[in-house]
């Protein structure tokens, strides 16, 4: 691993020219790379891959898909991060090696499981289309060629040709001339989802494809690879060794070549770990006990579950109130959630010593077997770690309750009729409940919140579109200021769709700004 940025610089000035490696932005990922890196930079280039598909899931909840704002902002985003954003920068090496080499390290990461791997797709797909559609014709072709999809664009002559076809035949075009599309010659088993809803023209097994519409088949395609390499790396794992065979050659010996590499990531103590880490990370804001404490009293958690708590703890605080206990997956989710509000050491302690003597547990009882816990969360006992507490990612991937437990997501764990019964029994009102409980098991990193205000806080209809998703659940515990109508709903978007800036409230000094 000793491959250092200098030695790179010096080899390129010496007239190595490693830029032909990446001969275009874009790829499919089909060759796992091969050179050594420092730790520093395999950690540093996971995060920031990671930032930056968290940052597509967002965009692609808060716009439309390939709208101008979608486009402006996303790019803006790779930009910072350093991912390629333009086709044919020839500067930008570094930025493409970065790309290769990140996007392999997740797999790794997100392989493990149905639900990760469905996540790293979406996201890798969202990607990759906005950076495809961003290529012009000539570059389309270029990269087609790249990635041995054998799709010609047909000649001036042949769209004259055949025009009355393909205006009658592409569905779409409107005041477009055909002579300004370009159509490509695809093999009809290529194109079959285009060809079952009658959006091509078809002359001797060839589909003539638009623009347009290419990007269906080359993501159908890209989607195809990924699947079968994210599973054969999985399959490897689990497996004796032996990566599955039923493949072509070509692609059979990329899939190979990154399993092997596996056993040596696996008993390397340096790597397993961080693998472990990144698909359960949260790269937002910090939401770390230093800017919170001492931000509130006892006697607002009572009026703040019902108004601004999200629905996870506020189901735990309600399990509290009612059995006066929680098991240690609730005491821990929202302990710490409390301490990220502003919760101090010596109100944590009055809390849950105050409600837990109302039951079975007598005042003796809980000193010496619960305020130990207590006192090691706030980082006074045992390794002294002043823990933080849990992003969604971690409640819904982790410790998933069992019968008798209250804590994980709702969205995620809870059976389908009883999350609707108790959505409806906090005055949710139906509309909400109706879009919202369809996305309950969309993704294993985020869970819905608009749906979270209560019957005397609806947003208005001029509001009703203020929507976003979290991944944490201490985004939800800040009231934005002046905003009467959302009650304490903090959304990083909200002043970029209703014209309001959002600032930190009483319990954090963060600024939400875009």
């Amino acid at each position: 691993m000793e491959f250092s940025r200098e030695k790179r610089l010096k080899a390129r000035l010496a007239g190595d020219r490693r830029g032909d490696l990446y001969p275009h932005s874009l790829q499919f990922y089909l060759q796992p790379p091969t050179e050594n890196i420092s730790l520093a930079e395999f950690e540093n280039f996971a995060i920031d891959r990671l930032k930056l598909l968290k940052v597509v899931e967002n965009l692609g909840v808060s716009y439309v898909k390939g709208s101008d704002e979608y486009k402006s902002r996303l790019q803006r985003e790779i930009r910072k991060l350093k991912f390629p954003y333009k086709a044919l920068v020839e500067d930008d090496y570094d930025a493409r090696r970065k790309d290769h080499i990140s996007h392999f390290i997740l797999r790794l990461a997100y392989c493990q499981s149905e639900d990760l791997r469905r996540w790293f797709i979406q996201q890798e797909m969202d990607l990759f289309r906005y950076r495809f559609n961003e290529l012009t014709g000539d570059l389309v072709e270029k990269f087609l060629k790249y990635v041995n999809l054998s799709y010609g664009a047909i000649s001036k002559e042949v769209k004259e040709k055949l025009a009355v076809q393909l205006l009658n035949s592409t569905p779409g075009l409107g005041g477009v001339k055909v002579e300004e599309l370009e159509f490509y010659k695809v093999p009809l088993q290529d194109a079959m989802d285009l060809f079952r809803v009658r959006r091509v023209y078809l002359l001797d097994a060839f589909a003539y494809v638009p623009h347009m519409d290419i990007i269906a088949i080359v993501l159908n395609n890209y989607r195809t690879k990924l699947s079968k390499a994210l599973a054969n790396v999985w399959l490897f794992i689990n497996s004796s060794g032996s990566p599955p065979t039923a493949q072509s050659p070509a692609t059979r010996g990329c899939h190979t070549l990154t399993a092997r590499s596996l056993p040596a990531v696996q008993s390397d103590e340096r790597l397993q770990p961080l693998l472990n880490h990144l698909s359960h990370s949260y790269v937002g804001p910090d939401y770390s006990i230093q800017k919170n404490i001492g931000k509130i009293s006892l006697e607002h958690i009572d009026a703040l579950s019902s108004k601004s708590f999200p629905l996870c703890m506020r189901q735990l605080h309600k399990a509290l109130r009612d059995n006066h206990h929680l098991r240690h997956g609730g005491r821990m989710q929202y302990g710490l959630f409390l301490k990220g509000i502003g919760l101090t050491l010596e109100q944590a302690l009055q809390f849950w010593k105050s409600e837990f003597i109302k039951g079975k547990v007598d005042a003796d009882k809980f000193d010496k077997g619960y305020a130990y816990s207590i006192r090691h969360n706030y980082g006074k006992e045992g390794k002294r770690t002043d823990y933080t507490p849990f992003s969604c990612m971690k409640i819904i991937l982790s410790n998933p309750p069992s019968q008798g437990d209250y804590h994980g997501c709702p969205f995620r764990h809870s059976d389908p009729e009883l999350l609707k019964q108790k959505l409806q029994s906090y005055k949710i009102p139906p509309t909400g409940i109706t879009q919202d409980f369809p996305l309950q098991h969309q993704s294993p990193t985020l869970s819905r919140t608009v749906s979270l205000w209560s019957a005397e806080g609806e947003l208005s209809s001029s509001k009703s579109e203020v929507r976003s998703y979290v991944a944490h659940p201490q985004v939800l515990a800040s009231p934005p200021p002046n905003i009467s109508t959302l009650p304490w709903i903090l959304l990083q978007e909200y002043h970029q769709v209703a014209g309001q800036q959002v600032t930190g409230g009483p319990f954090t000094d963060e600024s939400y700004e875009s």
